[in-house]
């Protein structure tokens, strides 16, 4: 089992910046992937982007591309979500979702492992 724990989350305006993290515990060997998803009130989950243990290497999907960049902090079991240029649209629950197939995927039903969430609000 994986535990995902996201941190980060709050109200910021339009234009300015946020940085999310999620905590990996448990059984976090070389085959985890972990995407970081979003669902705004009556939309689907969509992926904004993930890295896996073994490439480390991001990959990001249309949402948030050029105004997101992944990270993770390797001592720590602990990747991070920057956004940058906040708009009101973003606003949204963003959640941290992992595999333990060494490969990062960005269906939402790929995941098997998930965090409880953090609410981002972009708003003046």
């Amino acid at each position: 089992q994986v535990q995902l724990v996201e941190s980060g989350g709050g109200l910021v305006q339009p234009g300015g910046s946020l940085r999310l993290s999620c905590a990996a515990s448990g059984r976090t060997f070389n085959d985890l992937a972990m995407t970081w998803f979003r669902q705004a009130p009556g939309k689907e989950r969509e992926a904004v982007g993930g890295i896996s243990w073994r490439y480390r290497v991001p990959y990001y999907g249309d949402s948030m591309r050029g105004r997101s960049t992944i990270s993770k902090d390797n001592s720590k079991d602990t990747i991070y979500l920057q956004m940058d240029n906040l708009r009101p649209e973003d606003t949204a629950v963003y959640y941290c979702a992992a595999n333990d197939r060494g490969e990062i995927n960005f269906s939402p039903e790929a995941n098997d492992f998930w965090g409880q969430g953090t609410q981002v609000t972009v708003s003046s």
